[in-house]
Formats: C-alpha cells, sequence, structure tokens
C-alpha cells in the first residue's frame, strides 16, 4: 500500500496576510491543490484539507492549511495527525525561512527551530522535532528592517516575477519526498539550479 504524507502550508489566515513572505508554505500547498484540480474543505482539526494523490496508485497526500495564525500552529497539525494516524516522520511542514537565500530550498527532516515560531509550536504540540520541514528561502531583510516586518510584508516586484518557479520548486520537491523519500529530494533541490 502506498505512504500518506501529512503535507502543511504555514502561514497566516486573512486576505491581509495572503500574499506575505510568511505564507510561502501555503501558497506551496495551493499549487500542489491546484496542480490536480482539489479544492480545500473545512475539518474539525481548525484546518483546510485536501486529500489527493502524488499521482495514480502513488503516495497519498493529505494538503492542509491551518486556520490558525502562524505561531500557533501546533494544535491543528498534532489534531490532523491523529485524526489521519500520521506518525512524525510523515508529516512535511513547508515553511518560510529566513536564513535562506530567496530562490532556494533546503529540506531535512528534525532539528531545531531556528526561531520559527510556527515551526517551535509545531514539534511542541507533535512532542518531537522529527518531522520533515521544507525550508522555502526568504532571505533576510536588506539593511536594519525588522525581520518581523519583513516576513509579513509582500514579495518585492523582482521576487514576485520568480516566485512561481520557487513556489513551483517546492511543490516539486514535495512530491519527489512523497515518491522517492527525503534523500532524493535533497540529492535534487539543494544543488544549485543549473
Amino acid at each position: 500500500m502506498a505512504e500518506t504524507w501529512l503535507v502543511i502550508g504555514l502561514g497566516n489566515p486573512g486576505p491581509q496576510y495572503e500574499n506575505t513572505r510568511h505564507n510561502v508554505g501555503q501558497m506551496v500547498v495551493d499549487e500542489l491543490a491546484r496542480r490536480r484540480n482539489e479544492g480545500f474543505k473545512a475539518h474539525k482539526a481548525n484546518a483546510r484539507v485536501a486529500e489527493t494523490w502524488v499521482r495514480p496508485g502513488g503516495a497519498k497526500l493529505i494538503l492542509a492549511k491551518p486556520n490558525s495564525y502562524m505561531n500557533v500552529s501546533g494544535g491543528p497539525v498534532a489534531g490532523l495527525a491523529k485524526f489521519y494516524g500520521i506518525d512524525a516522520d510523515h508529516i512535511i511542514v513547508l515553511h518560510d525561512e529566513l536564513d535562506i537565500p530567496f530562490d532556494t530550498i533546503k529540506m531535512k527532516i528534525g532539528g531545531g527551530h531556528g526561531g520559527h515560531n510556527g515551526v517551535r509550536d509545531i514539534a511542541k504540540a507533535l512532542g518531537t522535532p522529527e518531522f520533515l520541514r521544507v525550508r522555502v528561502g526568504i532571505g533576510r531583510p536588506p539593511g536594519r528592517q525588522d525581520p518581523a516586518d519583513w516576513v509579513l510584508s509582500p514579495f518585492s516586484g523582482d521576487q514576485r516575477t520568480q516566485l512561481p518557479l520557487l513556489v513551483g520548486d517546492s511543490a516539486d520537491a514535495v512530491e519527489l519526498v512523497g515518491e522517492e523519500g527525503l534523500l532524493s529530494a535533497q540529492q535534487k533541490f539543494h544543488a544549485p539550479r543549473g
């Protein structure tokens, strides 16, 4: 039987946050749903969910967007994991990452939260940090801009042009993790674009 993966796109609810750097994880989950012509439905775990597959007969993907604010994502994630009976090692969390340059993706399992409050809250709620992360690079703010203001602001003009490629690559990375595992995805997506 094919594996099942819970794929969480982190972000903040509401139209004012929709196109901000902090919501890039949700943008990727939206792209995965769009590719499969799937819509999201309300779930009792305080999230919106779409159930689909990487490909017919392939790994099942439960795509989810918590309705909570980023910093309290743990409750919805833990609720979904319990509802679907999914262990932490089959949870993929997509989130923005300040310490990775824009247009770059890094993947890992476990480790620290690197100051990311959404990741911290999920690790606390699950009782383990041993879940997969697809870290979508948004880069550091220029000059002395506060990182909190940076993540809650929209992508710049140049970045907006490249954003569909970054979101598409991140979605491809999730699909590859689902089909071939983390190592395969790291080998493909950690290399510079050529």
